[in-house]
């Protein structure tokens, strides 16, 4: 019997209820993520997972979205195809 390895962690940003934030992103951590960065106002808080974790903040209440986080590479503002 093999085992499995654990997912790789993934960026996620998160929309949570703003009066609630800090029971949520508590409720979050014990779900599994690394909080990289809170933004309390908006409700919106940003970290990182195991892939296979994302179901689980999903599932915490108080979470109104789960979004993979995605990287944009521009070309030089001298590059000839724009």
């Amino acid at each position: 019997m093999s085992e499995s390895s654990p997912s790789a962690p993934v960026g996620v940003i998160l929309a949570v209820d703003p009066d609630r934030f800090a029971e949520v992103v508590e409720a979050l951590r014990r779900a599994g993520l690394t909080v990289t960065g809170e933004q309390p106002v908006l409700g919106t808080l940003s970290g990182t997972v195991a892939e296979d974790r994302i179901p689980a903040l999903e599932a915490v209440d108080g979470v109104d979205s789960v979004d993979r986080e995605r990287s944009i590479r521009l070309s030089p503002p001298d590059s000839p195809i724009q």
